[in-house]
C-alpha cells in the first residue's frame, strides 16, 4: 500500500483539481529523499508554488517548521502573496541549482510566516476575481486592436497586484492598456508573455495517443523541440503527425532521443552503398533500435527489399573494401514477419471465414430489398 501511495505523484490521480484549477499532485515534485533524515535544518531555501506551474525559490530565514503542502505568506516586489510549500531542505535546494543559471544573479525574497486563516481568505477573494478580470481584459485588449492574447489572470495574495499572461507573435505596445487595466481594475499590473506551449498546458486537452496533455499533467519544464529530434528517431517528416494541440512539435518527440543517439552510436557514420553479386543495394531506410537496415536492388528490377542486420552490413562493408562482392540471396526479405505478426494475436482463420461470409450476406440481402420483403411476405401468406 505504501508503494501505491508513493505513485499518487506519477500516475493519472493527479489529474484531478483543486477550486484553484491546479493539480496538486502533479505540479509538485516527488520527494525521493522523504525516508532519509530531515534536511531542512541544512538549507533555509524553500520552492514555493503558485497557481499552474509558476514557482520560486524562497528563503527560510527565520527558521520556521516548514512541511511540503503547506501555504505560507512570502515577500514579492512589492507587497506579499500566498503559496504552496513544494520543497524544502537538500532537494530544494539541488532543484535551485539545476533550474537557475546564475544563482549570484538570482533576488532573493523570503517566508515571512504560514497562511492564517485571514490571509487564507484574503488569497481565496483575490481567486475569485481572476476569470471576470480576464475576460473583461481580453475584451479592453480588442478595443485597443492589439494583436496580442490574454492566456490567463493571477492575482496576487494581498489582492493589490496581478500577473496578465499573454500570447503575442510580435512586440507590442501595451502602455495604454496597462493604464486601461489599472484605471478600472484598481490593482498593479504586470504583463508577462508566454508561449505556445505554456499556454496549451493551461488549458489542457487530450493529445493523439488519447492521454492527457504531458504540459497540463505533469510536464512543468517546456525545452524547445527542433525537426532533428525526429529526423534522429527516422520518424515521419510530416508536420501535422508532428504537432501537438499548441501547433509546435511534440515534446515526447524529445523522450526517447537519448536512446536512439546511443543506439546510433553502433552504426556506421555513413551507410554507404554495398557492391552485391547481383549489383548494387542502395540504402531504403533504417531500424535504428531494432538494428536493422533495409536496402534495394534497383539493377534487378526486384520490389522484394533486403534486410540486413547491422553486424551483416558492417562484414558486407569490409568485403567490399578488399574488393569482395558477396552473395546476397539468403538476405531477401520474406514475409515471415508479416506472418509472425499475424500468429501473435491467436486469430482464429474458422471465425475470420465465419466473419467474412456473414457479410457476403448481409451485403447480397441488402442488393435486392424488394425481392426479399416479396420472399417475406409469401411466406407469411
Amino acid at each position: 500500500m505504501s508503494e501505491l501511495k508513493n505513485f499518487k505523484h506519477m500516475g493519472c490521480s493527479g489529474c484531478s483539481m483543486n477550486t484553484d484549477g491546479d493539480r496538486p499532485e502533479m505540479l509538485g515534485t516527488y520527494d525521493w529523499l522523504k525516508d532519509l533524515p530531515d534536511t531542512t535544518h541544512l538549507s533555509d531555501i524553500v520552492e514555493v508554488r503558485f497557481k499552474g506551474t509558476h514557482k520560486e525559490f524562497y528563503k527560510n530565514e527565520d527558521g520556521l517548521q516548514l512541511k511540503i503542502g503547506e501555504q505560507v505568506v512570502v515577500a514579492t516586489t512589492p507587497g506579499h502573496d500566498v503559496g504552496t510549500i513544494s520543497l524544502v531542505g537538500r532537494l530544494a535546494e539541488k532543484q535551485f541549482e539545476r533550474k537557475i543559471r546564475k544563482p549570484e544573479r538570482y533576488q532573493w525574497n523570503k517566508v515571512y510566516r504560514k497562511a492564517t486563516s485571514a490571509d487564507k481568505e484574503k488569497f481565496e477573494t483575490a481567486k475569485g476575481r481572476e476569470y471576470a478580470v480576464m475576460v473583461r481584459s481580453r475584451q479592453i485588449a480588442n478595443e485597443l486592436g492589439l494583436e496580442m492574447k490574454i492566456g490567463d489572470v493571477e492575482f496576487r495574495g494581498d489582492n493589490a497586484k496581478a500577473i496578465f499572461y499573454y500570447i503575442a507573435e510580435g512586440r507590442v505596445d501595451f502602455r495604454e492598456l496597462i493604464r486601461r487595466y489599472a484605471r478600472e481594475f484598481h490593482i498593479k499590473v504586470e504583463m508577462k508573455q508566454i508561449g505556445a506551449r505554456q499556454e496549451a498546458g493551461r488549458v489542457g486537452g487530450i493529445g493523439s495517443c488519447g492521454r492527457e496533455l504531458c504540459c497540463s499533467s505533469w510536464r512543468t519544464d517546456f525545452d524547445s523541440v527542433t525537426s532533428d529530434a525526429a529526423h534522429q528517431q527516422g520518424l515521419s517528416p510530416n508536420a501535422e503527425k508532428m504537432a501537438g494541440k499548441c501547433g509546435k512539435l511534440k515534446c515526447c518527440l524529445m523522450y526517447e532521443l537519448d536512446t536512439y543517439l546511443e543506439a546510433q552510436e553502433d552504426f556506421p557514420n555513413e551507410l554507404l552503398t554495398l557492391e552485391t553479386e547481383k549489383g548494387l543495394a542502395r540504402h531504403f531506410k533504417t531500424e535504428i533500435l531494432n538494428k536493422k537496415i533495409w536496402y534495394t536492388m534497383h539493377e534487378t528490377h526486384s520490389t522484394k527489399p533486403i534486410v540486413l542486420d547491422l553486424e551483416d552490413v558492417k562484414k558486407i562493408i569490409q568485403l567490399n573494401k578488399r574488393g569482395k562482392k558477396p552473395p546476397i540471396e539468403k538476405y531477401l526479405a520474406i514475409e515471415e514477419k508479416v506472418e509472425n505478426e499475424m500468429s501473435v494475436g491467436s486469430v482464429n482463420p474458422d471465425l475470420m471465414d465465419e466473419s467474412k461470409n456473414r457479410k457476403r450476406r448481409k451485403k447480397k440481402f441488402s442488393k435486392r430489398p424488394h425481392q426479399n420483403r416479396r420472399k417475406n411476405a409469401n411466406t407469411k401468406s
